[in-house]
């Protein structure tokens, strides 16, 4: 694991942070929602107002890994926190740490920032992923559901504001 070294993502990284969520995308079979661009990449982690942050592995010069997140805040503990949007390792790399080291620095990050605590969401199906956060100490919280609103559902409920 020597070789591989883990960097904070720069908008000429917008080309490698795409190929990532396509290959995420690709595991998690939901390629067909992919949109994003190359510019949708640069314009929203790297313009004016970054949404958020990306830390990229690589061993030697092949990027094997990244990690996106970005900070929220929890009401209960009164500070912000880190939530990990998306966290994957090329298929040839999975098992030789990577994902514990991209884990274990977006942490690192959280701690540095004193953040009250990091958060993500894994799917049911992805067990290996379920027991690898299990492991780590992660609580898998069962009882609760993620909700989405996306395309017209999203402008139904903004009209519902006015």
């Amino acid at each position: 694991m020597e070789n591989v070294r883990i960097v904070p993502a720069q908008a000429g990284h917008a080309p490698v942070i795409l190929q990532m969520i396509r290959g995420l995308a690709e595991y998690e079979q939901l390629s067909h929602e992919v949109t994003a661009t190359e510019d949708d990449i640069r314009a929203s982690l790297f313009g004016p107002r970054p949404a958020a942050e990306v830390v990229l592995a690589y061993a030697g010069e092949v990027p094997v890994g990244f990690a996106l997140f970005f900070h929220n805040f929890s009401t209960f503990v009164g500070r912000p926190g880190l939530y990990l949007e998306d966290l994957f390792v090329v298929p040839d790399w999975r098992g030789k740490g990577v994902g514990r080291r991209l884990l274990g620095h977006v942490a690192g990050i959280a701690a540095e920032r004193q953040c009250g605590r990091m958060e993500w969401a894994v799917l049911d199906w992805n067990e290996s992923a379920i027991r690898f956060y299990r492991r780590l100490g992660a609580n898998v919280m069962d009882e609760w559901r993620l909700c989405r609103l996306t395309g017209d559902a999203l402008r139904r409920a903004a009209s519902t504001s006015a």
